[in-house]
């Protein structure tokens, strides 16, 4: 027998932690399911299979569009009547990467040798989420694995093209605010000092903002890479700090209150919240297990607070649509359709039209944001060129009252 480290959660939300004997992680987690509960993680408890467990897991994880390949594979392969240990070896064989033939590989091995997928796929932590392993290991318990996959696979190529959209939505407004940072420091250390002898020669009496902007430049030319060797360093710190709960739950709080930038994370944790809760539902996952599942899924401390608040709420019979309106963290619409499940018990269907809207409205927000930093960058250029260039003016013409 050996022991093993497990963490589940109980139908009424309560976090299970503890170590259990088994002749397998399938043993121990078919023991935790006889009682109800949902396993999170299950690993050995010996310091020695712990860190080979670790090194098994840290080896080549799947990137995300590897991922949704193989997820959407594994669930075409055992809708067309495949079994689960031929789908898994066909994707070994057929891999596209050697990085998918390894994890592949093993999760086969694995089960193969009697290991539920779901205990499997929690061997390789780098690779598959506590999420993916959830909803997968409800599948299982359900029957119903090969559609739970297919909505898993949709689910993760929302969230990739949410990614996407992030990501391509500031590509143009970064690389125009480093063109207008490189264009302004070049002006200030390079194109000005060239006119500093002429001056010199000619005793003239710069104007203020001549002066003052020689004075940068020279600063600039001076201690410009010992600044940013500082704000590398604290860059470092400031990552440094957010490990500490404390001080990451400010910066969270935070960054919710910021103008524009505060309204699209309330959207993408609108939509990633609806999104994973109405995945967790539709397939089977009582409401509070699912919260549990949820909060771990979200990055923003104050979120998960709200979350853990409506878990607490919906235990007491009160609901967790009016507890989530407390908070003002989500948006009042995602809060409406909540209480709209509740009152209709159909609170999965609904959590998934929250996420659409939402997931739109964020598409749009972004949009909007782009719409409004691209001009403004490039009306801050314009004006802090067109200063250096009167500032230079204003010197020249000095310099020619002189001569006259």
């Amino acid at each position: 027998m050996t022991q093993f480290r497990y963490r589940a959660v109980t139908p009424t939300g309560e976090l299970l932690k503890g170590i259990s004997d088994g002749a397998s992680e399938a043993e121990v987690a078919a023991q935790l399911q006889k009682r109800g509960a949902m396993v999170l993680s299950i690993a050995p408890s010996g310091r020695l299979m712990t860190l080979l467990s670790a090194e098994i897991g840290n080896g080549g994880a799947l990137r995300a569009s590897e991922l949704t390949e193989v997820t959407r594979e594994l669930a075409s392969m055992l809708s067309s009547g495949q079994d689960l240990d031929r789908s898994l070896r066909l994707m070994t064989e057929d891999a596209t990467s050697k990085r998918v033939a390894a994890v592949m590989g093993r999760v086969r091995d694995m089960v193969r040798n009697g290991t539920a997928l779901a205990a499997a796929l929690q061997r390789e932590p780098k690779s598959f989420t506590r999420l993916y392993i959830g909803l997968v290991r409800a599948g299982e318990a359900g029957g119903t694995l090969g559609d739970t996959l297919e909505r898993l696979a949709g689910l993760l190529e929302r969230q990739r093209g949410m990614a996407a959209a992030i990501q391509s939505a500031m590509i143009y407004p970064a690389i125009l605010l480093v063109a207008a940072t490189g264009s302004i420091v070049l002006l200030l250390t390079q194109v000005l000092p060239q006119f500093v002898p002429l001056f010199a020669q000619n005793g003239v009496q710069l104007p203020a903002s001549t002066a003052f902007l020689l004075a940068t430049g020279n600063a600039v030319s001076s201690y410009g890479l010992y600044a940013l060797a500082l704000l590398v360093l604290a860059g470092f710190g400031l990552r440094q700090a957010l490990q500490r709960p404390d001080f990451r739950l400010a910066a969270d709080r935070l960054l919710l209150r910021l103008p524009i930038f505060g309204g699209i994370q309330r959207e993408i944790l609108a939509a990633r919240f609806a999104r994973t809760l109405g995945m967790l539902l539709s397939n089977g996952v009582p409401l509070l297990a699912a919260l549990a599942i949820v909060r771990e899924v979200l990055d923003n401390r104050v979120a998960r607070a709200a979350i853990a608040a409506a878990a607490e709420s919906a235990k007491t019979g009160q609901g967790m649509s009016a507890s989530l309106q407390k908070t003002a963290i989500f948006p009042i619409r995602l809060v409406h359709l909540l209480r709209l499940g509740e009152a209709t018990a159909q609170l999965g269907p609904l959590a998934l039209r929250a996420a659409d809207i939402h997931e739109e409205r964020t598409r749009l927000a972004l949009q909007r944001m782009v719409a409004l930093l691209v001009p403004a960058i490039t009306i801050l250029m314009g004006a802090a060129v067109a200063g250096i260039v009167s500032s230079l003016l204003l010197a020249m013409l000095s310099l020619n009252n002189i001569a006259q």
